[in-house]
């Protein structure tokens, strides 16, 4: 059976919730203002756009940097600046700690027994410190570095053989990405990686694809008989399959004195040494597992499809950031201690964050308790969405905010660690990404390489005022139109 359409929702909606929106209360709450709200539905069709970030910016602007919506059952609170943000994820940040509780996240992340999605409490704390300290630290992602250099040396290879003949970028990156994270969560022992990719990718896009029933709680049964949730469960089953291979292979494998633990050995050996308030389990590995796999995956090469494009719209840019890269860099090979040397490329890189975040509505939050922000009162299970593009486009917080300038970012202290809420593209507080550092690896080096070793042109004779540059959030906010160049190497260019 077809998924349920907005539209045929509609109609039959009038028969199925007629009587509940009759008896349904009004709130005495001061709620903050909002946008008019159809009858049932709410305001669910202003969020039924390919940019909802943009429409929801335009609507802060007339109703106010703190605003509510009402999606069909589900009362959302939305914030667009950073005085406001601050208030949710600083001032605020125990009581907006939770996540709201999805069906897909119940079901794909073994009852939300990952970091992303799990409640705020003792199990999210100890999984977190282990993901901080064992997982995600510098030094740990800093141990990858081999499995970077090797796949960007495929890639090379794969350009040099190509060179002069359009390429598609996008495909290349995200193939790129997904076998740099593969690798360093799995190893090198995982049979099945193809499939895992494509089950992973189904995944993602069931997370982010519209989904009538998450804004009737109580009307789940459209899932089942949409035929979603039979669909969902067998996705699930075929990743768990998986995901208890790698685990069996793992134990049986062990590791060698002097080979490098993948992120699956090192929580294998968080849950046999113990050491915790509370028993890990199978489930909870293979959710942290999943998380590793999906989190960084289509964010990195998003952010990596933007930078190249904005550079291939500012040939300047373009210039300088290779000039830099090529001087810094000596022999054929970058290395960790370069990277450090490019002070232009990671301005682009914080610049490519700041208007092109991947995720520009950062996850949402939920509210634990009765609170009050900025004089209105948010009652508890309010689900509240921070518009992080909105806060880095703030104008009382950036000049010219919706140009490219990597220059603005020269002599500033701003930063994306979660201390300045005009620039929070990792989000902050308690729930600010753990992957902070792993995914900038996998933005910034690539991006070095694919600077020192080529030159890069659009195709056909195209002109940078000509590309393309219309947004759609799917998974991630990018390109509509996949990112197609020509690289030439170094060596040919003249």
């Amino acid at each position: 059976m077809e998924p349920l359409t907005i539209v045929s929702f509609l109609v039959t909606s009038l028969i199925l919730f007629a009587f509940w929106a009759l008896v349904t209360p009004k709130t005495s709450k001061n709620l903050p203002p909002g946008p008019p709200k159809l009858p049932i539905i709410g305001n669910i069709h202003q969020l039924k756009t390919p940019t909802p970030h943009r429409v929801l910016r335009s609507l802060a602007r007339k109703y106010g940097p703190i605003m509510h919506l009402q999606l069909g059952q589900v009362s959302t609170v939305v914030v667009s600046t950073p005085r406001l943000a601050r208030e949710i994820m600083k001032t605020n940040d125990i009581s907006f700690a939770d996540r709201p509780t999805t069906t897909t996240s119940q079901i794909f992340f073994y009852k939300a027994q990952d970091i992303g999605w799990a409640p705020y409490g003792e199990y999210w704390r100890q999984m977190k410190k282990i993901c901080t300290l064992e997982l995600l630290s510098a030094k740990k992602v800093r141990s990858f570095s081999s499995i970077r250099e090797e796949e960007l040396r495929r890639i090379g290879k794969v350009l040099e053989s190509k060179s002069g003949t359009p390429i598609n970028f996008t495909e290349m990156t995200i193939e790129m990405v997904n076998n740099v994270i593969c690798k360093a969560t799995l190893g090198d022992s995982c049979k099945d990686q193809a499939k895992l990719i494509e089950l992973l990718y189904d995944v993602l896009k069931t997370l982010s694809a519209f989904n009538l029933a998450s804004y009737y709680p109580r009307l789940q049964i459209l899932n089942v008989i949409s035929g979603k949730k039979a669909k969902w469960l067998k996705m699930q089953k075929q990743l768990d399959g998986i995901m208890n291979d790698i685990l069996k292979e793992h134990r049986a494998e062990g590791r060698k004195n002097n080979e490098q633990e993948d992120l699956v050995d090192v929580l294998l050996r968080v849950k046999e040494t113990g050491g915790l308030d509370f028993n890990i389990r199978d489930d909870d590995v293979k959710a942290v597992i999943l998380d590793m796999l999906t989190a960084g995956t289509d964010t990195s090469s998003t952010t990596l499809e933007w930078a190249m494009t904005e550079l291939i719209r500012n040939p300047e840019m373009m210039k300088r950031a290779q000039t830099e890269v090529r001087s810094v860099v000596k022999g054929d090979v970058i290395t960790e201690t370069d990277l450090q040397s490019l002070h232009y490329l990671k301005l682009i890189v914080k610049e490519t964050l700041r208007l092109h975040a991947p995720t520009p509505l950062l996850v949402p939050r939920e509210c634990r308790q009765d609170c009050n922000v900025d004089g209105y009162d948010i009652p508890a299970k309010t689900k509240i969405i921070v518009n992080a593009w909105a806060c880095g486009t703030d104008p009382d917080s950036w000049e010219n905010p919706e140009s490219f300038i990597p220059e603005r970012f020269e002599n500033s202290p701003v930063s994306y660690m979660g201390a300045d809420f005009e620039f929070i593209p990792f989000g902050a507080g308690r729930r600010i990404c753990p992957g902070l550092t792993f995914g900038l690896s996998m933005v910034e080096f690539p991006l070095a390489n694919f600077l020192y070793h080529f030159d890069w042109k659009l195709p056909n004779g195209m002109k940078p005022h000509e590309l393309d540059i219309t947004e759609v959030t799917g998974i991630s906010t990018s390109l509509k139109h996949h990112l197609k160049l020509v690289a030439i190497p170094k060596s040919l260019a003249k």
